[in-house]
């Protein structure tokens, strides 16, 4: 089994910043992908980004191009979400998931992750 533990939520005023961590740990992957997605009260859980184990390929939601960063440190089996200009509608559940096909066409789609983390919650005030 993989866990995974997502660490760095919190409350932010708006325009601020916030880096999200997540650490995977357990039976590991030569290579797997890694991706964040968050739930916002009464939503659906949606895509935000997705990196590749050699990150040959890295994809944003429109929603957070050019303020969200995602990146990762293999070695730490670590992938982090660098957040800034935040804004109220980033408000939510942050969770890491990963990819055990390191996969790329559905990056997007929940069901092409196979363990998911708890969650962390980011609460960006006006």
């Amino acid at each position: 089994q993989v866990q995974l533990v997502e660490s760095g939520g919190g409350l932010v005023q708006a325009g601020g910043s916030l880096r999200l961590s997540c650490a995977a740990s357990g039976r590991m992957f030569s290579s797997y992908a890694m991706g964040w997605f968050r739930q916002a009260p009464g939503k659906e859980r949606e895509f935000v980004a997705v990196i590749s184990w050699s990150r040959e390929y890295i994809y944003y939601a429109d929603s957070v191009k050019g303020r969200f960063t995602i990146s990762r440190d293999n070695a730490k089996n670590t992938v982090y979400l660098q957040m800034n200009s935040l804004k109220p509608e980033d408000t939510g559940v942050y969770y890491c998931a990963l990819d055990v096909n390191n996969g790329r066409t559905t990056y997007y789609a929940m069901d092409e992750y196979d363990y998911w983390g708890q969650g962390t919650q980011v609460t960006v005030s006006t």
